[in-house]
């Protein structure tokens, strides 16, 4: 009854369009599926990285597909920007919308729809979470190969988003590798379908495309990804080292033996104390510089003996002080545990945290890490390092206290040094957690104008008015001369033959 007296309170405070949106909305998935009490909105203001906040002006939590695409067609007719968001474990302030916009939440659209064990393949919508599929594919001897961090409370629909990756990602690739087929709504509502359970059947890899978007081409509402089967055999390896740069060497080393682990997973000493130091020890050397966890799996048990037997060998050739074999499948999940715990345990560290997120070539990981040690110690700031060394994956991560004053100028001052070394040693900025809010600055370092334009260019023909996640992935402040910008302030744009498109996406049998 509060609740409601509460909610009649605010309705009558808002503006009268507002209000009939409200309206609109509660009718298309139920009032108490709409939430616009600023308590309620000030839930979804931030996801999984701290340092970035918006608080959305209207937040509407669909439970089916038909409801997704009635909301996504209400907010075309109004012409009003929109922002899918998922279980908000991203970490480049992606999926945040601000005042002016609404909050697609997905989370209840969390149905598994098709297990096929013969073709091995599965059907979902978007707010299946990560591990949920592979718990329901293990009786048929499958699973869903991506794994991130987060796959306890990441949803499918916002690894699609993100082209979310995982320490498995060495030897079985990124979310892109494995998703088939979507069905989409655009940003008008109309729906698309893109791929097919057997592949793309023509023409451009339109999955591709999507895959990684950061929610600015639309919703995926259905999502077909391939199963694999569960590995007959597995080797868990845990390597230590005394310092970080012969870890770093170690990893070029083991890629150079021509044997490709399932995963190459690094820490370092910060990051391996405070593991040990929580609920998640995973008995790791707390005196070691550095460790690497190192796995290889395969379908004969003799094969992958002999490939972890190898492996041990480089690794103790190149600096490993010692190399623990996990002797059972309990060991192994509890070293596992702690490496994709490693976010969680870096709580205890400070009341903040920054995960930065960037690729450079194997070849290079011994001197970046060493000038992160530095930019570190300069700036006085905690950093840890938790990574998918196998593929250059680097996640530096920044502990600090946001209330004490100048700490946050420092830490972002200290992120832009890293980003720039990475950039320096060939890389580039992100691997997996997405551009978003976080690393618009980054962009232009990358590329040119004309590249950020044809980036622009390609989102038109999706969403011609940029009104799906509005004011992310690419810097708007740094193209106001091109053509087809739209204007933030006034909802605007000015086009220019040069770079507009008259292209559609293809509709299919399903557009309704």
């Amino acid at each position: 009854m509060r609740l409601a007296f509460a909610f009649s309170v605010y309705y009558y405070l808002m503006p009268r369009d507002v209000a009939s949106l409200v309206d609109t909305l509660a009718e298309i998935v139920g009032p108490r599926h709409v939430r616009t009490a600023l308590p309620e909105r000030v839930t979804y203001a931030k996801d999984g990285l701290p340092t970035h906040r918006r608080v959305p002006g209207v937040v509407v939590l669909p439970g089916s597909r038909d409801e997704v695409i009635a909301v996504v067609r209400l907010l075309g007719a109004l012409g009003m920007p929109f922002v899918p968001r998922g279980a908000g474990t991203g970490l480049s302030g992606g999926a945040l919308a601000d005042g002016d916009a609404v909050l697609i939440v997905l989370t209840r659209l969390n149905r598994i729809l098709k297990i096929d064990a013969r073709n091995r393949l599965a059907v979902v919508e978007p707010g299946v979470v990560n591990v949920r599929l592979s718990v329901a594919a293990a009786p048929h001897g499958l699973q869903y190969t991506p794994d991130p961090s987060s796959q306890t409370a990441c949803t499918i629909g916002g690894n699609v988003a993100e082209n979310a990756g995982g320490p498995h990602c060495l030897k079985y690739g990124v979310t892109a590798t494995h998703v088939l087929a979507l069905e989409v709504a655009l940003a008008d509502g109309r729906v698309v379908e893109l791929g097919s359970p057997g592949g793309e059947p023509w023409g451009p890899d339109l999955v591709g495309l999507f895959v990684g978007s950061e929610g600015n081409f639309g919703v995926a509402t259905r999502i077909a990804v391939r199963l694999l089967p569960v590995a007959r055999a597995v080797r868990t390896l845990l390597a230590d080292f005394t310092s970080l740069r012969t870890a770093g060497e170690a990893v070029s080393a083991v890629i150079a033996s021509g044997i490709v682990p399932a995963a190459l997973e690094m820490m370092d000493q910060s990051c391996i104390q405070a593991v040990e130091d929580s609920v998640y020890a995973a008995g790791y050397p707390r005196d070691a510089a550095a460790v690497l966890l190192a796995e290889l799996d395969g379908a004969h048990e003799a094969a992958v003996a002999a490939d972890a037997e190898t492996i041990e060998a480089v690794l103790r050739a190149h600096g490993a002080r010692s190399v623990l074999v996990a002797a059972d499948a309990q060991q192994r999940e509890k070293l596992w545990l702690g490496r994709k715990k490693a976010f969680g345990a870096m709580g205890r560290l400070s009341r903040d945290l920054v995960v930065q997120d960037a690729v450079v070539p194997r070849s290079t990981l011994p001197d970046v890490l060493e000038t992160i040690a530095r930019i570190a110690a300069e700036y006085g700031l905690t950093v840890s390092n938790v990574f998918h060394a196998g593929d250059g994956n680097l996640h530096p991560n920044i502990s600090f206290d946001g209330r004490t004053p100048g700490l946050r100028e420092r830490v972002e001052a200290a992120s832009a040094e890293i980003m720039a070394t990475c950039i320096a040693a060939g890389g580039t900025i992100t691997g997996e957690h997405g551009i978003g809010l976080d690393k618009l600055r980054y962009m232009p370092l990358l590329f040119d104008g004309d590249s950020l334009a044809a980036m622009r260019a390609v989102r038109h023909v999706w969403d011609p008015e940029e009104r799906v996640n509005p004011g992310k992935v690419v810097p708007v402040h740094a193209c106001r001369e091109w053509a087809g910008t739209r204007n933030a302030e006034r909802g605007t744009r000015n086009e220019s033959p040069d770079v507009r498109s008259d292209f559609r996406v293809p509709t299919s049998a399903l557009e309704t």
